[in-house]
């Protein structure tokens, strides 16, 4: 019997006007928000820039937005969708099966993603305040944009379901703004339109001096392209790739805009000049800091709430210990986990201490992201190949992104000693805990031994109609590991036998299956020993939360109603007035002993893993289950025999 509770694709399948607003809040604020800093920083790696150092940096952006963003994620990656699904753990998710050793890539993807998450939100809301400083250069702008970090990052507890619908509106408004502003400079410098001309770029990387290392700051255009890809599930296809027609229009014309207004005002540049305000006519200054600051705001939120969906779907591919996630809001898809928000919160907060200028936290951007970008080649082309896609297209699409995101990661390896470091510290830690917790589980998982339960079918019939014996409960429910139906763990089996003989009238055993549909929700149910011990398989997918005392609720009520199960107290003072048996689940946590022959990389694994399970929650809560009527016992995890130790005798002595 096979039941599916939800059959939702969690996806906006059509294109409408409504889903292109809400693509334009949800999707695009990372990138959307980069013309606040990349000329700025660009700027930077000059003393003088002439006609043909801005025509090549321009064109650079346009081909990086044109190669990077539209031609590789938006017209190629996004047909990799998992059911509808985006990321990189749900691209991980498709190829897992077929390429064993793959997760590493995937780890390492993700850890650099999560950092990015870390340095945006401080660049983007420092780079918008600065603006306040044209205005008075008295403006402290470090205490203002710590209030705004901490307001961004209380409010996720409470959801961001009313303040999220006016975020496609700002998000149109500050588009809109970005393309006005820069058509305004175009019109008034027309040369600036030779930019689409690839050769300047090609002249720039090759006759500037160190201009190859401007490609370092040129990336930062293009740093949003992973969470545009991450974010395919809340937006659907078509949405994403018809909205970024308008978004880089918009985005185009601000850097064209940018440019044009350097090369005629080249005398006024210095140091701490920022294009971006520059354009801006002076009545309109302090409207543009208010949209821009809403708009880093945006941006913020997104990166915030891309990195709470990857933590979680982390959790359930056994990337990352288990962790309390809370739902703030009815929308579908937003979520809050108080670990993680708060370590963001204190992560941004020490890199607006310790940077205090967007200038310098430019330094420390990009080198992750460029990371978590080569990743994703390397599982594309694992995905092609899997789809069959003809070889010598596999070929061309490795080959010219290798050396695209290879040039641009060494370009970036030129900040590493300038604030490069910072985040790659980050996603080093992020990539230790989600290897170790993979490694561990899959060590604790070579130890479980599996035995035939149908070979203790007259066994449990005994000990069901034993009178001499307690009742320990009338339902009696283990969560098993086993994906063989007729099989489950030993340490189960001597639970029930053994430790302490536990009588019920029934026995469930539970089986999670975390599904590669990161929405499915199924279940099945069979009898294995009949009258006695009944089997659940749930279907779960890796983006659904893992009730499962509410699932198995569900499943009970289902049995009933379909007459396959009586659910009523075997006890007669309480079946006479037709109350429900009780239930109880008995959670198995294997714990290492010191008598395992581990070898030096598996004790230094297991010790960490040891320590990042107090990070985690328990069994009982991941799994959503009451803790009133849930039994946890400890017990060895199974010990081979080349660990035995052979004791010898000696006779005692009168």
């Amino acid at each position: 019997m096979s039941k599916a509770f939800s059959s939702e694709t969690g996806h906006i399948s059509k294109f409408s006007l409504a889903g292109a607003l809400i693509t334009l809040g949800i999707v695009f604020g990372d990138i959307g928000t980069s013309p606040l800093y990349v000329l700025k920083a660009i700027l930077a790696g000059t003393s003088k820039p002439d006609e043909n150092f801005i025509l090549g940096a321009l064109s650079c952006i346009i081909w990086t937005l044109t190669l990077q963003t539209t031609l590789k994620y938006v017209i190629i990656t996004l047909r990799a969708d998992n059911h509808g699904e985006g990321g990189i753990f749900s691209l991980y998710a498709l190829i897992r099966k077929w390429k064993k050793g793959i997760f590493i890539f995937a780890i390492i993807g993700g850890s650099a993603l999560l950092a990015d998450g870390v340095i945006t939100p401080s660049i983007t809301v420092v780079s918008a305040i600065e603006g306040l400083q044209l205005y008075n250069p008295a403006i402290q702008v470090i205490p203002i944009s710590i209030i705004i970090i901490i307001a961004i990052f209380v409010s996720q507890q409470f959801g961001t379901n009313v303040l999220g619908k006016s975020f496609g509106p700002i998000m149109f408004i500050w588009f809109l703004m970005l393309g006005v502003l820069g058509f305004a400079q175009v019109v008034k410098y027309g040369s600036i339109l030779s930019a689409f001309n690839p050769y300047y770029a090609i002249h720039l990387l090759v006759k500037y001096p160190h201009g190859f290392l401007i490609l370092g700051a040129v990336f930062l255009c293009t740093t949003g392209a992973e969470a545009l890809y991450s974010d395919l599930g809340h937006c659907g296809l078509k949405n994403i790739r018809i909205s970024w027609i308008y978004v880089k229009i918009c985005l185009i014309l601000n850097y064209l805009g940018q440019g044009a207004w350097v090369l005629t005002n080249g005398s006024l540049i210095n140091s701490d000049t920022n294009p971006f305000y520059s354009i801006m006519p002076h009545f309109f200054l302090f409207t543009g800091i208010i949209i821009a600051t809403s708009a880093a705001i945006i941006a913020c939120q997104a990166l915030i709430s891309g990195s709470f969906t990857m933590i979680s779907e982390g959790i359930l591919l056994n990337f990352w210990p288990k962790v309390h996630i809370k739902y703030p809001s009815n929308v579908k898809g937003q979520m809050y986990i108080p670990t993680i928000n708060w370590f963001l919160f204190i992560s941004c907060v020490f890199v607006i201490l310790f940077f205090r200028e967007s200038s310098k936290m430019e330094a420390a951007y990009g080198l992750s992201i460029t990371i978590t970008m080569l990743m994703t080649t390397i599982l594309l082309s694992n995905y092609m190949v899997l789809k069959r896609v003809p070889s010598f297209l596999i070929f061309l699409f490795v080959s010219i992104y290798l050396i695209i995101e290879g040039a641009f990661l060494i370009a970036n390896l030129n900040k590493f000693f300038n604030g490069g470091w910072f985040t790659i510290l980050l996603a080093s830690v992020f990539f230790i805990i989600m290897l170790v917790w993979f490694k561990g589980r899959k060590i604790k998982n070579r130890f479980d031994e599996f035995i035939d339960v149908r070979k203790y079918g007259e066994i449990l019939l005994g000990l069901k109609n034993d009178v001499q014996l307690q009742k320990y409960a009338t339902n009696l429910v283990f969560i098993t590991r086993a994906n063989n139906r007729n099989f489950v763990e030993s340490k189960i089996m001597f639970s029930i036998l053994s430790k302490f003989p536990k009588r019920a009238d029934n026995y469930w055993f539970i089986h999670l299956d975390i599904s590669d549909n990161p929405r499915a929700l199924e279940y099945k149910v069979e009898d294995v020993i009949p009258g006695v011990l009944k089997r659940v398989d749930f279907n779960i997918g890796y983006k659904v939360d893992t009730k499962v005392n509410l699932y198995f609720k569900e499943v009970v009520e289902e049995l009933v109603l379909q007459n396959e199960f009586d659910n009523f107290s075997n006890y007669e003072s309480l079946r006479k007035y037709k109350i429900n048996g009780d239930y109880r689940f008995v959670i198995i946590d294997r714990v290492v002993n010191r008598d395992f022959n581990f070898s030096k990389m598996q004790k230094f694994i297991m010790n960490i893993y040891n320590v990042l399970k107090f990070i985690g929650i328990s069994d009982i809560s991941a799994y959503g289950l009451d803790a009133s009527n849930v039994v946890t016992e400890k017990v060895p995890l199974s010990v081979s025999n080349d660990n035995t130790v052979k004791i010898k005798r000696v006779m005692a002595t009168a």
